[in-house]
């Protein structure tokens, strides 16, 4: 009867399906189906997955699901390839409204249909059309329709992929950590001319305020605060400070990565599998987690030693990573219209040289490294909406140099400093900023009293957009390389997206075709009135791609 009602249903069918297990052995547990005005239950016991693969594999079929990467994915591990979801309510109510922690079916019917008693599949089908219409009015349904809703298979396709870990690497990495942690520790105590446990908020606390005598810069509930800030402010005061810094920068990343990857390897593929989260930013950029891949620095030396242990699995050569180049600096150039960064970008400059130009007064040909540097933390400043104070920290100047900065950055870049007057000025009257590709975010404390709240509200104003857009174009890129990839049959994969960057797992005779593929996709996913560029580079592991 089931499948007599798919087989002529005229509308989308909805499908509640419930997923269970782990990788690669990820199955169905039940599926609510609702079809031809009918509920329909598959419990694990029945006998009709087989032909519920074959539906859900049959593009002539529309669904409406929720959630519907990790119906992919679970589809992956049963070798079926899922077609005709025309509509995930999850990813369309992250469109329509970022701002909430959750998106299960639970709070969707919640925030939308208030009072409503109806069964999951009921609720979906509701939750589609109420969803589809605020899209609609809100001019989002484009961005749903051809960003989010087409990358839910890419990223199931990623997750499922996973990335391979040297795991004797690791386990050396880890030891030497543990050995350069043991040294500071013996240092930082010689330092303070007795034993105390570095970890130890409250005995660090007695140490720096009381043995050492250090200013106390603030003070907890419990004693004195030891926390980042207060450390950093207290560099170069006593030779233990610089150690506690290096000790706690060490000790991170030894319990994150070193430690916290080895149980995260998946037992049956050796691979580490982490979760590209669709709905959990405001700005629209993805999220990794268990484990975070997008969080590793990039610049240390310990940095480029974690991602060493990243490397080709069984079957591949090396691993490709392809990187836009400055894309957030050539979207704030086309959002402001400022003709001298367009310009710069058009000339195929240095970007910071020719700030650093501008900025000091100089012939291009006469910027110094030092005057290139702060000019590259000015350009990167103004982007996040940075005030003197932040600069003046960051380049460990006087607050009135680091005014004088900005000051003159403005004065040479009429267009950027309009740009965030405007940006300002259009959150507070109307409540939200937009991406590009029209993608919001509301700022409701744009109109606080309280002046911390509304600077915060107003920095953000200035960033979304450029931070969003880029979100957005990287998306757009990720859907285009995996269609190209595809169209081509190649074997080489996309496995993660850190950002600006995607990385892939290649073989060697793919090597140049793949390079070419993935740089005319991500180059041509957007038009701007400069060009993006996207750098690629290969390697035996993720470090050596840099």
């Amino acid at each position: 009867e089931l499948f007599a009602a798919l087989g002529k249903a005229k509308q989308p069918v909805t499908v509640h399906a419930q997923v269970a297990g782990q990788l690669p052995e990820l199955y169905f547990s039940s599926a609510e189906i609702l079809a031809d005005n009918k509920i329909y239950l598959l419990d694990a016991q029945s006998g009709c997955w087989d032909k519920f693969d074959s539906w859900l594999s049959d593009a002539g079929s529309k669904k409406i699901t929720i959630d519907s990467k990790e119906l992919y994915k679970c589809c992956l591990c049963r070798k079926v390839k899922v077609q005709g979801i025309v509509d995930d309510v999850a990813l369309a109510g992250y469109v329509a409204d970022p701002g909430h922690s959750s998106y299960s079916l639970e709070d969707l019917s919640r925030r939308n249909l208030p009072g409503v008693l109806a069964t999951p599949c009921e609720n979906l089908l509701q939750l589609a059309s109420k969803l589809h219409s605020l899209l609609a009015e809100q001019q989002q349904l484009k961005l749903y329709e051809e960003f989010e809703l087409p990358l839910a298979p890419v990223l199931a396709q990623m997750e499922f992929a996973g990335i391979t870990p040297d795991k004797e690497l690791l386990l050396q990495l880890n030891e030497d950590m543990g050995h350069r942690i043991a040294k500071l520790e013996a240092l930082a105590q010689e330092q303070a001319g007795e034993e105390f446990n570095l970890k130890s908020p409250k005995q660090l606390g007695v140490i720096l305020f009381e043995r050492l005598q250090l200013p106390v810069i603030k003070k907890t509930k419990t004693g004195y605060s030891t926390d980042a800030k207060v450390l950093e402010a207290l560099e170069g005061k006593h030779p233990l400070i610089a150690t506690i810094l290096e000790h706690r920068k060490l000790a991170k990343l030894q319990s994150t990565y070193l430690e916290g990857l080895q149980p995260l390897i998946n037992p049956k593929t050796g691979r580490i599998h982490t979760h590209f989260q669709q709905t959990v930013t405001v700005t629209g950029r993805l999220s990794s987690t268990d484990p975070n891949l997008q969080n590793i620095p990039a610049r240390t030396e310990e940095s480029r030693q974690i991602r060493r242990i990243f490397v080709p699995g069984a079957g591949y050569d090396l691993l490709m990573s392809c990187d836009y180049s400055q894309v957030e600096l050539r979207i704030l150039a086309c959002i402001a219209q400022d003709e001298l960064l367009l310009e710069a970008f058009r000339h195929g400059q240095d970007i910071h040289a020719r700030t650093a130009a501008e900025v000091f007064g100089v012939p291009l040909d006469e910027v110094t490294p030092q005057m290139r540097s702060r000019a590259k933390a000015v350009n990167f400043g103004i982007v996040y909406g940075i005030s003197d104070f932040g600069l003046a920290k960051q380049l460990d100047v006087g607050r009135k140099e680091a005014a004088g900065y900005i000051a003159s950055y403005f004065e040479r870049y009429t267009g950027v400093k309009k740009y965030m007057e405007d940006i300002v000025a259009e959150a507070r009257e109307q409540g939200y900023v937009s991406t590009l590709m029209g993608r919001r975010r509301y700022l409701p404390e744009i109109r606080s009293s309280n002046f911390n709240l509304r600077s915060f509200a107003e920095r953000t104003a200035i960033n979304t957009p450029i931070q969003g857009t880029a979100a957005d174009i990287m998306k757009k890129a990720m859907i285009a390389v995996q269609r190209e990839l595809d169209k081509a049959q190649c074997k080489s994969r996309i496995l993660l997206q850190v950002h600006d960057e995607l990385v892939l797992e290649v073989t060697e005779d793919e090597k140049e075709q793949v390079a070419q593929l993935v740089r005319t996709a991500m180059e041509g996913a957007a038009s701007l009135d400069i060009p993006l560029l996207a750098d690629v580079n290969c390697g035996r592991d993720w470090a050596e791609t840099k």
